[in-house]
């Protein structure tokens, strides 16, 4: 992204360019993600769109899909939606009671215990192990 020619074409279209802060490996890993997810749909126009309308259409599309549909695996495969209100808790006690039932039944499927299939309290890419590592990050 520091290529000139990339740089130049951002300022004619007035846009400024950010870049990730030094030793900082998660600086905006939610806007990566959700980006990443964007070009690898199917319906993703990789010829580009006829025009504005059709491209803010398409995005609009992409994001109902995205936070209304779309089962995140960070998110132990539940919506953004379903995770603001509060429906995921429901959701997932029931998988948990589905999988319980399951390994009960063919205890020889699983090595192991089932899933996890506890609401996540917090959601990151790149979760800081302790505060040990957190400090360290910051020294300069």
């Amino acid at each position: 992204m520091k290529a000139e020619t990339f740089i130049s074409l951002l300022e004619k279209l007035g846009i400024q360019s950010s870049f990730s802060r030094p030793r900082v490996s998660n600086d905006n890993p939610y806007s990566e993600a959700m980006f990443r997810t964007l070009k690898y749909r199917p319906d993703f126009p990789h010829k580009g769109f006829a025009s504005l309308t059709e491209a803010r259409k398409w995005a609009q599309q992409f994001v109902h899909w995205y936070n209304e549909i779309h089962l995140h695996s960070g998110l132990n495969f539940v919506t953004p939606v379903q995770c603001h209100t509060g429906e995921h808790v429901a959701i997932l006690e029931k998988r948990k009671d589905v999988y319980e039932v399951a390994k009960a039944k063919h205890p020889e499927r699983w090595a192991r215990s089932t899933r996890n299939w506890a609401p996540n309290k917090q959601v990151a890419l790149n979760p800081m192990r302790d505060k040990g590592q957190t400090e360290a990050l910051r020294k300069p």
